[in-house]
């Protein structure tokens, strides 16, 4: 077995591992983020722009990419959590993880938890966003360069104009908490892995996360509740 091969097998190798597509998959719910709130410009921009995106050919290269991406890093997570599941150590104690400290939290000790119920959300929302209603039931939009999904019709009606609306706008929001917590220990978490820890900066990076997490969580959040009080209006 190659020396490589040894590492990415070893426990280091799967905190590395995390860390990495951790990271990647943060950035796609950056890129996402900036699209969704194309929602508020309105149906013409946000259809034209999702429409742009399913119609690329490229984009089934980019969604195999970012689903390998994910089930890396949910089966690496959760290997992880398997090989320290015996620890039990008190609120108080300093773990060591990858050659680094860290002092537990209630994002650092539920991230199984979190990331187990993004897991469900993730599951739910391809169901009733990517998958959901589409040209055969007569979400179609007419757009300069035909017709088109009209996927600004389908998240209105998922947030508003129907009778389980605020059910899903909790829903919606209660899970992008729980995904502030994750993104809040797992961002400074995956730069200590990948060797970006210094006890003068540690502060600093903590910082950085918890406001990117903050941004990321609030982001998402806020949208369907926006929606729910009347905005997103054609």
């Amino acid at each position: 077995m190659s020396t490589r091969v040894k590492l990415l097998a070893s426990s280091v190798g799967t905190k590395l591992l995390i860390a990495i597509t951790g990271l990647s998959l943060f950035l796609f719910l950056v890129v996402h983020l900036i699209g969704n709130l194309m929602l508020f410009v309105g149906p013409k921009t946000f259809n034209g722009y999702s429409h742009a995106l399913i119609s690329n050919p490229l984009i089934y290269v980019a969604e195999a990419g970012l689903l390998a991406l994910f089930l890396l890093h949910v089966f690496n997570a959760a290997l992880n959590w398997w090989s320290n599941r015996g620890a039990r150590p008190n609120d108080y104690e300093v773990r060591q993880w990858a050659g680094h400290t860290s002092r537990k939290s209630v994002a650092s000790t539920s991230m199984i938890l979190t990331g187990a119920v993004t897991l469900v959300f993730v599951v739910f929302h391809l169901l009733t966003m990517k998958f959901g209603p589409g040209e055969p039931e007569g979400y179609i939009y007419a757009g300069k360069d035909g017709p088109m999904r009209d996927l600004h019709r389908l998240v209105v009606e998922v947030f508003r104009d129907n009778p389980f609306a605020l059910a899903s706008v909790i829903f919606y929001a209660v899970c992008m908490v729980l995904v502030f917590l994750h993104l809040r220990h797992g961002l400074a978490s995956a730069l200590q892995s990948l060797g970006v820890n210094h006890p003068r900066y540690n502060r600093f990076i903590l910082m950085v996360g918890t406001a990117l997490a903050i941004i990321i969580g609030f982001g998402f959040a806020v949208i369907p509740v926006i929606i729910y009080l009347g905005g997103g209006r054609s």
